[in-house]
């Protein structure tokens, strides 16, 4: 701005000294302008956006910000700025310990070039390449300190200097009480405002306190992310429902639903894509569902669904429609995801007769699903490891061996190319002189939980490779299989035994395969490698089991040394009836054998899954079609009279 006219005066101190009148006749104006303009002036917003252009000019600053301090007096807001930049900082919110601001604050007086002077040589340090491009003085109101004006940056590429100190301070002292009334007008407004609404508010409050209340009745028995009813809630109307079923001498049933692999799903995609999932699952169970039915989310990826007046059947049915609500991917804007579920039942009164009871063994249930890889499983005493039988089957485990209770039975691999019996897994049979046949889903676990695998997979290993060595001595060249658990592969002695073993009975070379899980593999990759790396050199095979239930790909795998993959029965046994199972069959046909590795497919139960595998391009079966695993001893008699022939070594 050109502050002086020409008076003609040719003396430069003559016009030096007309220059600096003419400038504190501007600064006065400016600061009587600013006086007059802020007069009555209470809105906040307004009077900021004046005060920071009015500064600007005052000291010819490229850029002026207001940080105001917080009501927590915590931190503080830059609520108004004005020139270069300025838009990108306004709304940002700092700890008051933080930056310039605070140091005004904790001394209580204006920063400037000049404060360095004062300053212990490490906080000189800290703040010097501040000086001369910032100026900062404090706003005091009548109680407490209210914030500050900053200048950055004085135009012309100068320092702000004492003048301006004195100008923004005369400035500062000007303002700050108008900042102030403004701020508590601003509060006075608010309040106002809030009063006003009350006063509304007494003409209905009857309805408002029906509505508040409604609303914390939701919010205490509905989910607040996917709007389903709350553990309370499903607890409470599953405890109402026995009292009903108790008095009309009815059933009903209680299913617990997991979402499989959700857990990776979510650490790997985010949190809130599995929001999103979870909210578009309720909404399609929900759908799948009668009126008088209840929907809850237990938690997590835990749903409960509540079924009056419902036996197996029913029960078995309404699992169905919650397995086809999932038959199609969920789309999400982030993509398309497809989701599976394992499923427990438990029915009234056959399971329990009490709300605590049911739940817990439905989710019993559930667990047995998920483990067995099944859609579904219902409530089976036998399964569940809290009831006094599996704690009398943990006890027997312990003898089980001495007494000759295991057995190995052997299940026919064959091969699809040749139609030939080439190998057979080892598995392993429990038959208690009481209670029968053991599951293996039920003993196999305990053995993990006891501490007993390691022992009882020492026999295996010893009974299977003794037994592919005597089928190699009379001529037969078969392949023998056996499973390795997560337990196994962290068990440093588990070389050295093979080792043992192999030089003790002298199997065919190559003809062990060792079987471990996907989701084994997938627990401790970089371990499992170095496992499997060492055992290969020692002639031993390693093939993938259960492929297809784990959350890999065949991307993961290609570093581990494996030749195989076995794929899951779950997606074989329905391949014919079901597009999406026959799809995923062929593309793990086609990547596998991409990469160099053989396929088998468990779960073949059926010639017409069996030759459509053929056409497939898989490589070998098994299943009941082939045979049912057996005795050692029916394994010869099974040859004799099967319809394929077995590999039988060269004399």
């Amino acid at each position: 701005m050109n502050f002086v006219k020409a008076h003609g005066h040719e003396d430069p101190r003559i016009q030096a000294l007309e220059l600096q009148l003419a400038l504190r006749e501007y600064e006065i104006r400016l600061l009587k302008e600013t006086a007059d303009a802020l007069t009555g002036e209470l809105n906040l917003d307004r009077l900021l956006a004046l005060v920071t252009d009015r500064a600007r000019e005052l000291i010819q600053a490229e850029t002026v910000l207001i940080p105001i301090l917080d009501e927590s007096c915590q931190t503080y807001t830059y609520r108004a700025g004005s020139g270069k930049h300025s838009e990108e900082i306004i709304g940002e919110t700092l700890p008051l310990e933080f930056g310039i601001c605070g140091w005004v604050w904790r001394n209580h007086r204006a920063w400037w070039r000049g404060v360095l002077e004062d300053l212990a040589p490490e906080e000189r340090n800290r703040w010097e390449h501040e000086a001369g491009t910032l100026i900062m003085v404090p706003l005091f109101g009548k109680k407490h300190f209210l914030g500050g004006i900053a200048g950055m940056n004085k135009r012309g590429g100068e320092t702000f200097d004492q003048r301006d100190l004195d100008l923004l301070t005369m400035f500062g002292s000007q303002v700050s009480i108008a900042i102030e009334n403004a701020v508590t007008f601003e509060a006075l407004e608010a309040e106002k405002h809030r009063a006003e609404q009350y006063q509304e508010e007494l003409h209905s409050l009857n309805q408002e306190l029906v509505a508040v209340n409604a609303d914390l009745e939701h919010m205490a028995l509905y989910d607040s992310l996917t709007g389903l009813a709350n553990r309370y809630l499903v607890q409470d109307r599953l405890q109402q429902a026995i009292f009903h079923a108790e008095r009309e001498g009815e059933s009903l049933a209680i299913l617990v639903v997991d979402l499989d692999r959700f857990k990776d799903l979510n650490d790997t995609l985010g949190h809130n894509v599995g929001d999103q999932l979870l909210k578009e699952v309720g909404i399609r169970f929900q759908n799948k569902l009668r009126h008088a039915d209840t929907i809850g989310r237990l938690g997590g990826d835990e749903y409960a669904v509540l079924l009056p007046r419902a036996g197996v059947e029913t029960a078995t049915l309404v699992v169905e429609h919650l397995l086809q609500a999932l038959q199609f991917p969920v789309e999400l804007e982030s993509g398309s995801y497809v989701v599976s579920a394992s499923i427990g039942i438990a029915l009234y009164p056959e399971h329990g007769d009490d709300m605590q009871s049911l739940l817990r063994r439905a989710d019993v249930a559930m667990y047995v699903a998920k483990r067995a890889n099944q859609d579904w499983f219902l409530y089976d005493p036998q399964q569940d490891e809290h009831t006094p039988r599996h704690l009398a089957l943990m006890a027997d485990l312990h003898g089980a061996l001495e007494r000759g209770q295991m057995q190995l039975h052997y299940q026919p691999i064959l091969d699809l190319a040749s139609d030939r019996i080439i190998g057979v897994e080892a598995l392993m049979r429990w038959q208690h002189p009481e209670q029968g046949a053991i599951a293996p889903d039920l003993f196999i676990p305990a053995l993990e939980q006891s501490g007993l695998i390691r022992r009882f997979t020492a026999w295996l290993l010893d009974e299977a490779i003794r037994q592919c060595a005597a089928w190699q001595d009379m001529g037969l060249e078969l392949g023998m299989a056996v499973n390795l658990s997560m337990y196994n592969l962290r068990d440093s002695q588990l070389p050295a035994q093979l080792a043992m073993l192999q030089k003790r009975w002298k199997p065919p070379v190559g003809g062990l395969m060792m079987e471990v899980t996907e989701s084994a593999v997938m627990n401790d990759p970089h371990h499992v490698s170095d496992v499997l790396d060492t055992l290969t050199a020692w002639g031993i095979r390693f093939s993938i089991d259960d492929f297809g239930t784990g959350y890999s790909s065949l991307s993961h795998l290609k570093r581990l040394p494996v030749s195989e993959l076995k794929i899951d029965k779950s997606f074989v046994k329905d391949m014919t009836r079901d597009r999406d199972d026959e799809a995923i069959v062929r593309s793990t046909i086609d990547l596998a054998h991409n990469m160099g590795l053989r396929v088998v497919a468990e779960g073949v139960e059926s010639a017409e899954v069996l030759e459509r595998l053929r056409e497939l391009g898989c490589d070998a079966v098994q299943g009941y079609y082939i045979a049912r695993p057996m005795p050692a001893r029916d394994f010869l008699s099974f040859l004799e009279g099967s319809p394929w022939g077995v590999c039988r070594r060269k004399p």
